[in-house]
């Protein structure tokens, strides 16, 4: 029998207690995708981002607005009330918010009471994304947004599309700093036979974590290989750059080339694909996902094509997280993980997210003690 010894599984408990996973607390003090440029209008847009409701829309000018979507009267919903101009109605007695949150009018009480606002999201658009800062609004620095240029810059030809994943983010950035699933639950779409087999080199530290493999030679999938005129050839070159950026992005940047050509003249073509997890609830997660390749920049065919394809690929991983995320919503007190050498980026990434999370949830939670104690001195005292 090969099931681990009592010490051993005692000890992968241990070692699980130090990962974030499905409990941990969100970080807010990061920059996340609200949503595709396009999704946000003239109409009230209703989404829950890290556990909090929130509405969306656009002014009359154009700049973006994400509001709390709770009217602090009597919590009714903003997301379905009136939009007036500017301002929303609220259906229920009719404040009226700005788009700055600020409560401009009451109707049952002149004049408009000061201090009943809702909070407004520090937002800036950037190419097709929306990202929102959820955190301190001091440190909502648009310095820190992650890296990722190229997805405005015409040298790469874009798409992009969103899914509705069933699982938690944490879960989606190790599927995607482990790549070895490739040949297994990929085995269809995009992943060979000799991806999990093929050398890696792994890079940890300072909040980025990532993981390098050299699929050299291989054979492509049609996905990659039509487009570029490598389908077919065994000498393909396949290397995969897998680099978590932040809680909001991972990024999968791949070369393509043909071995049997002289390095100094054969051409090279490249993939970037920027995957987007923003955390809906604990185990469910707005998965938006930006693809971009360096050629046939002007087909159209070929963008939908790939488009097509890598998203079937994509949908799998959504299918096969959710399965997980149902096992793992059973887990009981023998439940344990093993992990195997390619797990590193992974876990380092894991630890990284708990730590973070839970030193600012330790700050968010001594900021309140400290404005409780101001309070406190300030009531007065019995004569």
């Amino acid at each position: 029998m090969t099931r681990p010894s009592a010490k051993l599984i005692q000890a992968a408990q241990a070692a699980s207690r130090r990962l974030a996973d499905r409990d941990t607390p969100f970080i807010y003090n990061a920059w996340y995708v609200a949503a595709f440029a396009e999704e946000v209008g003239e109409a009230l847009l209703r989404r829950t981002l890290l556990g909090k409701r929130v509405v969306m829309f656009r002014t009359s000018e154009g700049r973006a607005v994400v509001l709390d979507d709770r009217c602090p009267h009597r919590s009714f919903p903003l997301s379905a009330s009136r939009r007036d101009g500017d301002t929303i109605v609220c259906g229920y007695h009719g404040l009226r918010f700005d788009s700055h949150g600020d409560c401009v009018e009451a109707p049952s009480q002149s004049p408009c009471p000061k201090g009943i606002g809702v909070r407004a999201y520090a937002v800036v658009e950037h190419g097709p994304l929306l990202w929102i800062w959820m955190g301190d609004p001091a440190e909502a620095d648009p310095a820190q947004l992650p890296p990722a240029a190229w997805i405005t810059d015409p040298a790469w030809e874009t798409s992009h599309g969103y899914m509705d994943l069933r699982a938690s983010y944490v879960r989606l950035h190790e599927n995607l700093l482990d790549l070895t699933h490739l040949s297994f639950l990929h085995a269809a779409t995009i992943g060979t036979p000799d991806y999990a087999g093929a050398a890696y080199q792994t890079e940890l530290g300072d909040g980025r974590f990532a993981l390098v493999r050299n699929v050299v030679p291989t054979s492509l999938p049609p996905v990659w290989g039509e487009p570029t005129g490598l389908y077919g050839k065994p000498t393909a070159a396949r290397i995969a750059r897998s680099e978590f950026h932040s809680p909001a992005m991972h990024e999968v940047n791949v070369a393509f080339y043909d071995t049997a050509l002289p390095a100094e003249s054969r051409p090279e073509f490249r993939i970037r694909t920027a995957h987007l997890p923003t955390p809906e609830t604990a185990t469910s997660t707005h998965y938006f996902v930006v693809h971009g390749r360096d050629f046939a920049q002007q087909d159209a065919a070929i963008t939908h094509a790939m488009h097509e394809r890598l998203f079937a690929a994509f949908h799998e991983d959504v299918v096969g997280l959710a399965l997980q995320e149902e096992l793992l919503a059973s887990a009981d007190e023998d439940f344990h993980e093993m992990s195997l050498a390619a797990d590193g980026p992974a876990i380092a990434m894991r630890r990284y997210i708990k730590a973070r999370a839970e030193a600012e949830m330790a700050a968010r939670a001594a900021a309140r003690q400290a404005e409780g104690s101001v309070a406190a001195r300030a009531q007065p005292q019995p004569a």
